[in-house]
């Protein structure tokens, strides 16, 4: 197998469909960019938070379902893959009609917790109460997303998410400015393209299935293997909590330094997850290939892939760190149109120009060992992270108080770091044929 091949193969669609992802992020803010006010920005900011902190957390969904399906993928095991696509959707459906039962307390937590100024919290209030309203189909794509990646295809999912986000795009400027919704259209653009993605997904997966994707109530609930998915995916959960955290605690931060403070953090941000998103192309193929290749137990071409996507890896940070450098300030006025944030932009590049080298890591590490399900892990290397984190932003010489915003970014960006480093120093053990027996013992 020629192993670069394999992953452009899987790599671009990923990359071309998580290229949709930022550019919804770029669009919303954009649209909030120019609606004549800061605090419209800093709205998008705080409601987008928000919306993502509630779903974080259930982003096992996808990495979890991943793993599991890409190794059952390896031992060409079709009932297995019927059952965890089967548990992973009905688990997606009802977590979302739990969050829709719910909605009103979580809006209040997640308000309290980053606490905006007040000409921001009515709006990202409204914004919220509309998007989770979406919640169980955007879990049910999830779920099937990740599926559909262990099935080794990114195609599939491209076209879920680039229609996704296309809907959304439309949509959501639409309802703004040719219907005269104003801000919270914006919102309800959100809403439909979910509805749509689920539907779309459904017939992606049942195109890919051979045999069918039901598997039985019966077998969704066999104690073995329910035990099993049920333990990979609550590490995931815990780690993604830990995740949830340090981003809730970025944004409430710059909440608490200003409204224009809050603004620059949002531009500065879409620079990071546009870094993230394309990344997560190789990330994603790197748990496709690794589960795979886990599951047959083929260790050359484990090892292999892996030398492979940590060189595309560096390759793409070294691409990334270039367009910050000198390409930066293009971006920052596409994204908004207002003088004061961008000149404050300008007082933190070195930032911007040190996000691809420092996170690099934890993406492409993130990848390997998702697909090997060495979730316990992963789960240890993002606490320690997370404190870090914590760290850096509030223990100062002088005592415990509130971090000014070069503090905030390097404590982030120590966060990303060590998490990367921490799974890099136990890659070694994760990619060895003892361990990769131990996690998962039926393939003895």
């Amino acid at each position: 197998m020629k192993i670069n091949r394999e992953i452009l193969r899987l790599s671009i669609p990923a990359i071309v469909s998580n290229i949709t992802v930022p550019l919804l992020g770029l669009s919303d803010t954009a649209i909030a960019g120019h609606l004549d006010a800061d605090f419209f920005i800093g709205a998008i900011a705080v409601g987008s938070m928000m919306f993502n902190a509630t779903f974080w957390l259930f982003g096992f969904l996808r990495m979890g379902t991943t793993g599991l399906t890409a190794l059952a993928f390896g031992k060409n095991d079709q009932r297995e893959i019927r059952a965890v696509f089967s548990r992973a959707v009905v688990l997606g459906a009802a977590i979302g009609l739990a969050l829709l039962a719910l909605a009103m307390p979580l809006r209040e937590m997640l308000m309290a917790a980053i606490s905006p100024d007040e000409s921001v919290r009515q709006l990202a209030s409204d914004y919220y109460s509309v998007c989770i309203l979406a919640a169980p189909a955007l879990l049910a794509t999830t779920a099937i997303q990740g599926w559909l990646f262990g099935m080794q295809t990114t195609l599939y999912p491209m076209i879920i998410a680039v229609s996704v986000n296309v809907i959304n795009i439309a949509a959501s400027f639409s309802f703004v400015f040719l219907s005269d919704l104003g801000f919270i259209g914006v919102a309800y653009g959100t809403l439909l393209a979910n509805w749509c993605g689920l539907f779309i997904a459904l017939i992606m997966a049942r195109r890919k299935a051979s045999g069918g994707l039901w598997c039985g109530w019966k077998e969704v609930f066999a104690k073995g293997s329910l035990k099993r998915f049920f333990t990979v995916n609550t590490d995931i959960f815990f780690r993604s909590a830990c995740i949830m955290g340090v981003s809730l605690a970025t944004t409430a931060i710059g909440a608490r330094l200003g409204e224009l403070t809050l603004a620059t953090n949002a531009v500065m941000m879409q620079f990071f997850h546009f870094f993230s998103f394309f990344m997560d192309g190789f990330a994603f193929t790197a748990e496709a290939l690794t589960g795979r290749f886990a599951g047959s137990l083929d260790l050359n071409l484990l090892r292999r892939s892996r030398n492979a996507l940590l060189s595309w890896s560096a390759g793409m940070a070294a691409a990334f760190f270039l367009i910050y450098c000198f390409f930066y300030s293009p971006i920052v006025n596409l994204i908004t149109d207002s003088p004061t944030v961008s000149e404050n932009i300008t007082e933190y590049h070195i930032w911007l120009t040190l996000i691809p080298p420092l996170t690099v890591a934890a993406f492409i590490y993130d990848g390997f060992f998702i697909g090997l399900t060495a979730t316990r892990r992963m789960l240890g290397a993002t606490l320690a992270a997370a404190i870090v984190f914590f760290s850096v932003c509030f223990i100062h010489s002088d005592g415990i108080h509130l971090p000014d915003n070069d503090r905030l970014w390097a404590a982030f960006l120590a966060y990303l770091l060590t998490r990367g480093m921490l799974l890099a120093l136990q890659s070694r053990q994760v990619f060895s044929r003892r361990f990769i027996l131990s996690l998962n013992p039926q393939l003895t």
